[in-house]
């Protein structure tokens, strides 16, 4: 059993998690810019990012909520527990004679892009355990 420090700690994890899959997955498609046939990947988790958010903070604002008008009427069932970040080829650069569509400069500029978000949510994770850490040292002080 694991003790949660707070809500925002688990979602920072997951997407540290989320983005050094992605980091992982741009490092082989630019190992990989000499390979014929071969097609640039990429990972999609924001969708569930959002989800798990909502699924915490159970912020389902923006959501229409269906109508319940007949008691006899089946519960709605959730269909955002099921996301999971999702892998796909990369469309739209032009293959070489080869056939690979690596673009070099995509590749790094995406790593570059995936890099700086993952030092924000380092420096945001950090932030949460400074506060929690600052109440832990004022209760010292106090008893």
């Amino acid at each position: 059993m694991s003790i949660e420090i707070s809500k925002t700690h688990s979602l920072l994890t997951n997407a540290m998690d989320y983005r050094a899959a992605r980091q992982d997955m741009i490092a082989s498609n630019i190992a990989n810019a000499d390979t014929p046939y071969y097609k640039p990947r990429d990972i999609h988790f924001e969708d569930a990012l959002i989800a798990k958010r909502n699924e915490l903070y159970q912020n389902d604002s923006k959501q229409l909520k269906m109508a319940i008008t007949n008691p006899r009427d089946l519960e709605p069932q959730s269909e955002t527990s099921s996301l999971k970040p999702t892998l796909f080829f990369r469309d739209g650069q032009m293959a070489r004679n080869d056939g690979n569509s690596v673009d070099i400069d995509v590749e790094t500029t995406e790593m570059s892009k995936n890099s700086i978000m993952f030092n924000a949510l380092i420096a945001a994770a950090k932030k949460d355990g400074a506060i929690f850490r600052s109440v832990i040292e004022a209760s010292a002080k106090v008893s």
